[in-house]
């Protein structure tokens, strides 16, 4: 095993356990709080400042793992994860309501920024590993990000499992206790320079991106909003209120969430790939948003006719749009490193991460208001408007690598 395939393996698999952890936390909160009786929009509530933080944590995080290396990045990230739980565990039951959301609240936006340090550099770790072992770079990221959304998948059940054996608290001390052994794992072995470079010196350079990596980020934007619209509360909450209990609902989120994974990492199979690495690339981006547009749109027109056994037409009609959205954020993914310089990809795919981030926090606060005002056909209907938008951004993306730029990469094989 080369160096490049060796760092490429232990990143990933540091931020395996990190994902396992995100996802268990996401059912915990999620599950435990609207057991307790809080409302759909006080759900959403409770994780805003979690995605909101992302958006900071992206733009910082691409800058500090550009200056001061990955592995420290994926370290600090870890640590604050860590810090996190801790926080969260100590919620006490005789606060008051208002306490009880604004810690958590809290604890939530240090969990943000944790994922958002940690991911960030992780994924600017394949553009270096994969140019050391050329042709690599589609499968790997297809890989990455497909295993890491397994992993989250898997996490979304064990939240929903230790929420049932455990508890709240005993639970978010065994996910700490876990991301210890990570956080030991990358302080021995990821190389502590991995990434170092230059970093840009004021802002104005932080923000001028090229024009593929700027459109990519309102696409993406657009993308997750619309996955989250119904995914943070509107079918969760959709599928407890029709009966289903904390690990029926943990696990079908955590099935679709496998299942999505799967379908990422082999979108190198399903897409076809270009000598330049773009010319087929982006018509596939452009092809699959229209596709998965489509099936919001119906899904939201068969819950608003009320046809029988409803909830299994939503579970079916998920799994469809979970296959179209893999194939999208695949894509996606594999496209901020296309267009990214090679000097400066972390600060490049931090940026475009931000964008994701972005995405989810307006995701998650429609998520809340347009179910509390309208039910899930509205959540859908949402989910069908923002994947309209990101088709339409992606029909303007570039076909070409930009004349002169560093960023050209080996052509995917």
């Amino acid at each position: 095993m080369n160096q490049g395939t060796r760092n490429y393996a232990i990143v990933t698999a540091a931020y395996w356990g990190f994902t396992l952890s995100d996802g268990a936390l996401r059912m915990l909160v999620l599950l435990h709080f609207y057991r307790l009786g809080y409302s759909p929009f006080t759900l959403a509530f409770l994780f805003l400042l979690y995605e909101a933080m992302g958006v900071v944590a992206n733009l910082i995080g691409g800058w500090l793992a550009t200056r001061y290396g990955i592995a420290r990045m994926l370290a600090v990230g870890l640590a604050t994860q860590i810090s996190g739980f801790l926080l969260l565990s100590a919620l006490s039951p005789s606060w008051t309501v208002a306490m009880s959301v604004a810690w958590v609240v809290i604890a939530q936006g240090i969990c943000g920024v944790a994922k958002d340090l940690t991911k960030t550099a992780s994924k600017s770790a394949i553009k270096l590993t994969a140019g050391e072992a050329s042709g690599q770079l589609f499968k790997w990221v297809a890989f990455f990000t497909g295993s890491k959304n397994a992993m989250k998948g898997v996490g979304f059940f064990l939240g929903g499992l230790l929420l049932q054996a455990l508890g709240f608290q005993h639970s978010l001390w065994a996910m700490a206790a876990l991301l210890a052994l990570v956080f030991v794992g990358v302080v021995a072995f990821v190389p502590r320079l991995m990434g170092k470079s230059k970093a840009s010196k004021s802002a104005k350079e932080l923000f001028a991106k090229n024009r593929g990596i700027n459109l990519l980020a309102a696409a993406r934007v657009a993308l997750f909003g619309a996955r989250d619209v119904w995914f943070v509360v509107g079918v969760p909450v959709f599928l407890y209120s029709a009966g289903w209990n904390f690990t029926m609902v943990g696990g079908f989120l955590a099935l679709w969430t496998i299942g999505y994974g799967a379908v990422q990492a082999l979108a190198p199979a399903i897409v076809r790939r270009s000598d330049d690495g773009l010319s087929t690339e982006v018509p596939a981006a452009r092809l699959w948003s229209g596709l998965l547009a489509l099936v919001p749109i119906v899904l939201a027109g068969l819950v608003i006719a009320g046809v029988d056994h409803l909830e299994w037409v939503v579970v079916a009609g998920l799994a469809v749009f979970g296959f179209a959205f893999a194939v999208n954020s695949s894509v996606h993914s594999y496209l901020v490193l296309a267009y990214a310089g090679s000097e400066k990809a972390a600060e490049d795919v931090g940026f475009y991460y931000a964008a994701n981030a972005m995405g989810r926090f307006f995701g998650t606060l429609m998520s809340g208001l347009l179910y509390q005002w309208g039910g899930l056909s509205w959540s859908l209907a949402g989910s069908a408007a923002m994947l309209v938008g990101c088709w339409l951004v992606t029909l303007a993306l570039p076909t070409g690598h930009a004349r002169g730029a560093d960023d050209a990469i080996p052509a995917p094989r």
